[in-house]
This record gives C-alpha cells, sequence and structure tokens, in this order.
C-alpha cells in the first residue's frame, strides 16, 4: 500500500484562507461522556477501597497480578540494577541530559524561585516566602510506548525546586493486554510484573525519583490525589497520559494541584526558505509520529520552498516506521500555509500559540521579537525540535491547543509554593491601622476595623455602621 501524506495547502491571499484555516486548527478537548464516566467510577472506588481498587484494576487493564500493592513498588536497588544494564552510550546519553535538564532548572530556580523581603520606611517587613512542595506524583506513560525523558523532566525540577518525596507512577502491563492493545514497548523486559522499560526505570534512578510505582490509568491518579494503605497521597501530580488519565487529572484537580491538560502535541515551522527542506520534512514528522491527532504546520511565503517541502515530506515518508500514524496526521490536521511575508507569517503564529515553534530563518532574532506566544521557541536552522525533546535543558512539557497564550513550560515553580511575609512595626502600625480601619468600616466588618485600631496609640472609640 502506498502511504500519501497530503498536508492541506493554504494561502492568505485567498479569500477562504480565514475558514480553512479555522477547520484545520479545530479540535475538541472535550472528554468523551463515556469516559467520563468511567473514569469517576474508578476514582470513587479507589478512595473508597484504596489498594484493593488500584490493585482490581490494575490486573483488569494491564494484566498485573499481585496480592499487594507493595508488590508493585520498585526499589531503589532495581532502579540501579536498570541504569546498569543499559549499554554504556545509552547511560551516557541518559546522564549527559539528565546535567543539562538540571543545570537549566537550577538557573530557573536562582532567577525566580527564591524567598526575599525588604523593610519599609515604617521598620516593617514585607516580602515573600518560596518553599518547595512536600511530597508530588508524576505519571509517565506506558502503555504504547516509553518516555525516560518524561521522568527526567517532570522529576528533576521537582528534585532541584527542594520537594522531600517524588512518588512516579508508570504502567507496566503484560503484552496483549487492555493497555497495551496487544503490543510492549521498545526495550522491555517481560513476565509476571509486565513491560518494564529499563531506560524508564534508569531514568527514575538517575533523577532521583523517591518511589516508583507499576501502576498507571485513572486508578494510578486517585491513588495518588486520595492516598491509599501503601501509596501516600501527594500534593501535586504532572505528567501526560491518555484520555482516560487527562480526565481522571482533571476531576482531582483542587483536592490536588495538577500541571495541566495536554492536548495532542503541535509544531509549527515558521522558515524563510533557507533551510534544506528535507529537515523541515522530518521536523514536521517527529510531532505527527506521535499520533494521528499531533497537528504540525509549515509557514512561509516562499511558494516554491513550499512545493519542495511537500516534494520531501513524500519521498522521506515511505522509509519511516511509523508512516502510517504521519501520513493519517499529515492528512487530518497537517497544513503547508503560503503568507505574503514572514511579518504576516509571525502574526498566524501568534495566533495558533503552538506548543513548540522553529524559526527556520536565516535571522531567527530578526522575528523572536514578533513572536509572542509559544510553549518554546526554537531558534534557527540547526535548532531541531527533537533537541529540546531530550537534551537542550528547558522542559519539554509545553502548553498544547493554544494555551500557550496564558501557559507556561513545566519548570521549578510548578513544585514550590509562595507564603507572604508581614510584620509591621510599632510605628508602621500606626498608618497602617487607620487606613485599614476606615476601609474595614466602610465594608461594615467591625472586627476587622477594631482589629486594627486596637494597636493604635491612641484607640478611638469603635464606630457602629447604620
Amino acid at each position: 500500500m502506498t502511504l500519501v501524506a497530503s498536508p492541506a495547502y493554504l494561502s492568505t491571499a485567498s479569500a477562504t484562507f480565514e475558514a480553512e484555516f479555522k477547520a484545520r486548527l479545530h479540535w475538541s478537548a472535550e472528554a468523551d461522556a463515556a469516559i467520563e464516566q468511567r473514569v469517576a467510577d474508578i476514582l470513587l472506588d479507589v478512595q473508597q477501597r484504596g489498594d484493593d481498587a488500584v490493585l482490581e484494576y490494575t490486573a483488569r487493564f494491564d494484566g498485573l497480578t499481585a496480592l499487594n500493592l507493595s508488590e508493585l513498588e520498585l526499589t531503589q536497588a532495581e532502579l540501579k540494577a536498570a541504569f546498569e544494564s543499559l549499554p554504556r552510550a545509552q547511560r551516557h546519553a541518559l546522564e549527559a541530559a539528565a546535567g543539562r535538564v538540571r543545570s537549566y532548572h537550577e538557573a530557573q530556580k536562582k532567577a525566580s524561585g527564591e524567598s526575599w523581603s525588604y523593610r519599609d520606611v515604617d521598620g516593617s517587613l514585607l516580602g515573600q516566602k518560596v518553599t518547595p512542595l512536600d511530597r508530588v506524583g508524576i505519571y509517565v506513560p506506558g502503555g504504547k510506548a516509553a518516555y525516560p525523558s518524561s521522568v527526567l523532566m517532570n522529576a528533576i525540577p521537582a528534585h532541584v525546586a527542594g520537594v522531600g518525596e517524588i512518588i512516579m507512577v508508570v504502567p507496566t502491563p503484560v503484552r496483549g493486554s487492555v493497555a497495551t492493545g496487544g503490543t510492549g514497548g521498545t526495550g522491555a523486559t517481560s513476565g509476571g510484573l509486565g513491560e518494564r522499560n529499563e531506560l524508564v526505570l534508569a531514568a527514575a534512578y538517575v533523577a532521583g525519583v523517591t518511589r516508583v510505582f507499576t501502576i498507571g490509568g485513572a486508578q494510578a491518579v486517585a491513588a495518588l490525589a486520595y492516598g491509599t494503605a501503601t501509596i501516600p497521597a501527594v500534593n501535586k501530580i504532572t505528567g501526560p497520559g491518555n484520555a482516560y488519565v487527562a480526565a481522571a487529572k482533571r476531576r482531582v484537580f483542587g483536592t490536588v494541584g495538577i500541571d495541566m491538560i495536554a492536548g495532542p502535541s503541535e509544531i509549527l515551522v515558521l522558515a524563510d526558505g533557507t533551510t534544506p527542506p528535507d529537515w523541515v520534512a522530518m521536523d514536521l514528522f517527529s510531532q505527527a509520529e506521535h499520533d494521528e491527532l499531533a497537528q504540525s504546520i509549515l509557514l512561509c511565503p516562499d511558494k516554491d520552498y513550499i512545493a519542495q517541502v511537500q516534494a520531501a515530506i513524500d519521498r522521506l515518508l515511505p522509509a519511516m516506521p511509523r508512516a502510517e500514524i504521519i501520513a493519517k496526521s499529515l492528512a487530518g490536521r497537517g497544513a503547508l500555509i503560503h503568507t505574503r511575508s514572514m511579518e504576516e507569517a509571525c502574526e498566524i503564529s501568534n495566533r495558533i500559540a503552538p506548543e513548540h515553534l522553529e524559526v527556520s530563518s536565516r535571522e531567527p532574532h530578526r522575528w523572536e521579537p514578533l513572536l509572542k506566544h509559544a510553549g518554546a521557541i526554537f531558534l534557527g536552522a540547526y535548532t531541531s525540535e527533537s533537541l529540546g525533546d531530550y537534551c537542550a535543558g528547558p522542559n519539554h512539557v509545553l502548553p498544547t491547543s493554544g494555551t500557550a497564550r496564558f501557559s507556561s513550560p513545566l519548570g521549578v515553580y510548578d513544585f514550590q509554593k509562595r507564603s507572604s511575609l508581614i510584620e509591621v512595626s510599632e510605628a508602621g502600625a500606626q498608618t497602617l491601622g487607620r487606613i485599614a480601619a476606615e476601609l474595614a468600616y466602610g465594608e461594615g466588618l467591625q472586627a476587622h476595623a477594631r482589629a486594627a485600631e486596637l494597636r493604635l496609640a491612641s484607640v478611638p472609640p469603635m464606630r457602629v455602621n447604620k
């Protein structure tokens, strides 16, 4: 069978561009009603029955049977053994990537994650105390594929932030179970304990994860949110997952914090026509291969160059192991958009607010100031998005579906909380007390007003609002 990957060709000069553009971008983030109800049932069951419910769902969905949940917890010795079992090149790559991710997030912490305070003219102290969360949970997908990079990107900033405990959950389904759909992960070992990916476990060891449980799905999210006899409740849950995981995270928000509700992966390449077409075609593939709903878009003012990229897509696609997924993604949601200028391309990029934005240009710093909304911006032809996914340093957990207009990448700040510091001096109370009392009386809150007035050197009689 010959695969054809034909992204929609759009032109901003066309009278129908706006309608075609909006149709191509449309994606519904609303979960299926049946999924929502199933997830609600699982969450309630885990909340009520704890370990027993988690064991039951893990057996049903992942094919893993255990007498107790402790059997599904991996020891630090097992994580270390997984690391030492890797080929030397993989160990080196994992440590190098972890080092760069750690360095970036340590710099991020120094820039924005420290406590601060000052004293005003009256001697009152005002400031902010920054403290890490006590315990967080990280969800690492493990059904259809293995993602050691997700371990690094979730665990390392938490570790840098100073989080006391990092609890990781990762499904290790038995081959042929519901979760895997009959397939196992690359590089996995199988048996009664399911499909374990050594690179994922090694990443947990390198990143400093405290505890690891081989469970997944909505039941894992519920266990982290509510706690069970074996799994401690966490303060926040981060990490991507399937529709059931996303629905579960949405429902437990409020009981715990969450990072975001992630949609399909996205890449937008803003090109001036100077980058080899094969490079751009492969960059579009790099997101399209995630799944059929992933979105890959090219914006370029050079019509001939767009044709060259399409030719490269046609030539390179047959050799890709995930060619069928790429073809469906590009045909269903991909687009090659001819713009009037690079300036217009930047405007359209801001409207899309993509997860990954490549500025594949000879002068990337000329266009970067025009770009306001993106999860991550990759500057220059040599900066492929895949480098950011694995080892550049900045976090690869990014806002999707246009949420980059108001959201940020996962970072140290997601694993910290801030408390305001206020210490009012006796002199300061004389000024602030009168201000606060006046406003409190205006709101009809006499106790607020009186609490401030009692600290004044000359206490006035209490006013009664009528």
